[in-house]
């Protein structure tokens, strides 16, 4: 009998979500980047920096989308980290600017930033850390 390959796998908890590339949709990813920060037992500011975080980001994808490019947002939860990947087709496929105060901000917020483009295709990727630790207790 041979193992089933699956059945060992581990399950990933990801969350994804594909907006029109309109600034009009970003309070849903600012709303789903707080609900699942909360799930993880985040505390209040850290939910707040992830919120700022993720508009932040698409801040700085937006202004550059392709015409009829759609915004793509995943949210992986990991125990007490949450990892985004906002992606967005671009009319260039420039990676922003590390050296702007909205890349300072980004990182200040969301702990682990970086940025990488796949053709036109530009990604911004997060990893924010809970600062309390599965006990509940500052960290």
């Amino acid at each position: 009998m041979t193992a089933n390959p699956e059945a060992t796998a581990p399950v990933r908890d990801v969350v994804a979500l594909r907006l029109p590339a309109d600034s009009a949709y970003l309070a849903v990813l600012r709303t789903a980047a707080a609900g699942l920060a909360s799930r993880l037992n985040f505390t209040l500011d850290d939910i707040e920096d992830l919120r700022i975080a993720v508009d932040e980001a698409c801040a700085m994808l937006l202004p550059r989308a392709a015409e009829g490019a759609t915004l793509d947002c995943s949210f992986e939860l990991k125990p007490a980290e949450l990892d985004i990947a906002v992606s967005l087709a671009t009319t260039d496929g420039t990676l922003p600017s590390r050296d702007t105060f909205a890349w300072t901000v980004l990182t200040a917020l969301a702990g682990e930033v970086d940025a990488s483009a796949d053709g036109s295709t530009v990604t911004i990727t997060m990893a924010k850390k809970s600062s309390t630790d599965l006990t509940g207790a500052a960290g």
